[in-house]
């Protein structure tokens, strides 16, 4: 098993202060571990399987579209992180304790524009929430930046989502409350339980500055914390991972984040994702612009990394991604991508086209 990152220590020394119902679970881990002492190991089975079955007793873990040994505890626990399930929102028009330049995964649906910054949702992860009268999931994973939002409705049924406590290829495992079903954030597929194989439709949403937000949708919304008190928000547990390919052991990080990539490129380099193809960020900073024949992919400048400085308002810039398609009569339509860290494209997308050549 790969060694926890530092990020996701300290992560998680700051929400089990946060959250006193992680004890509960911490006691039932003991529990078990001191009745494993006494069976013979389950070689055949994940570490720390009997407390998965204990936390979670409606997941059917007979049914798997991947191997359980790639899931992996993180140091949290089900529900240590916790969703945000009733949303609060303030008018874009209110902010006052926000950086203009700090990051926002935002949505428009039906009229109805939203805005959630990652200085919340590196705190919580899943917000379930409506938008526009669509029941929508907005997921981010800071240990590989992930963003995606998706469409909540299963075969009819509207699911809602909290997170398991655990990573697959580091990024996120959530689950839905009504199957305890286990999915993966990545890519939106149940991987676990009784609706593995099934999978969410993907919401196209932008991540963008809150500047760029407000001036696109001045009668917008921004949501904000239901009590200001549980975490540090505005600060980031991540810093200091933009500058570790040049500061850190190269052999380790290689080590950590096993994943096919060229030689020279660091793990942790940012890509654009739009299906199975990805554009690293440096190229899209070169060329300001990216066309295929299906779409076009633009950058500029004015957007704070949160995975840099202690506070995210004071982040390196690492620009705003739009990418976009004409529709009829020349309408220009979102495409849905994800600006996420090289190593998972790499393992989410084994067989991805990765474009890291200005030439290209």
């Amino acid at each position: 098993m790969l060694s926890l990152s530092k990020y996701e220590g300290r992560k998680t020394s700051i929400l089990r202060q946060a959250h006193d119902e992680a004890f509960r679970w911490l006691i039932a881990s003991l529990l078990v571990a001191t009745v494993g002492l006494m069976a013979p190991p389950a070689t055949a089975e994940p570490e720390n399987f009997d407390l998965w079955k204990s936390e979670f007793p409606k997941t059917d873990f007979t049914r798997t579209t991947v191997a359980l040994e790639e899931i992996r505890d993180d140091g949290n626990l089900r529900d240590t992180i916790s969703s945000i399930d009733s949303p609060r929102f303030q008018p874009v028009s209110d902010l006052s304790a926000m950086g203009l330049l700090e990051p926002v995964l935002s949505l428009i649906i039906n009229g109805d524009a939203r805005a959630y910054p990652l200085r919340l949702l590196l705190w919580h992860e899943i917000v379930n929430d409506v938008v526009g009268g669509v029941p929508v999931l907005v997921s981010y994973c800071p240990l590989c930046n992930s963003g995606v939002v998706y469409d909540r409705r299963i075969d009819g049924e509207v699911l809602d989502f909290r997170n398991t406590g655990r990573i697959r290829h580091f990024d996120m495992v959530m689950y839905d409350r009504q199957s305890e079903s286990w999915w993966q954030q990545f890519t939106g597929e149940a991987i676990v339980g009784a609706k593995s194989g099934s999978l969410m439709k993907v919401v196209p949403a932008r991540l963008e500055s809150f500047e760029k937000f407000r001036r696109r949708a001045p009668d917008g919304k921004l949501l904000i914390p239901n009590n200001v008190m549980t975490h540090p928000y505005g600060e980031t547990p991540y810093q200091g991972m933009d500058s570790e390919w040049a500061t850190q052991s190269r052999t380790m990080l290689r080590e950590r984040y096993p994943y096919e990539l060229p030689e020279d490129m660091s793990p942790l380099a940012r890509v654009v994702v739009v299906g199975d193809e990805a554009w690293t960020l440096e190229l899209l900073r070169v060329r300001q612009r990216v066309e295929t024949d299906k779409f076009f992919i633009d950058w500029e400048p004015g957007q704070n990394s949160l995975h840099d400085h202690p506070l995210i308002l004071a982040g390196r810039d690492v620009g705003n991604v739009l990418v976009r398609r004409r529709g009829e009569g020349g309408v220009l339509e979102d495409i849905a991508y994800d600006v996420t860290f090289a190593f998972a494209f790499r393992a989410f997308r084994p067989d991805g086209v990765l474009h890291v050549n200005p030439q290209e």
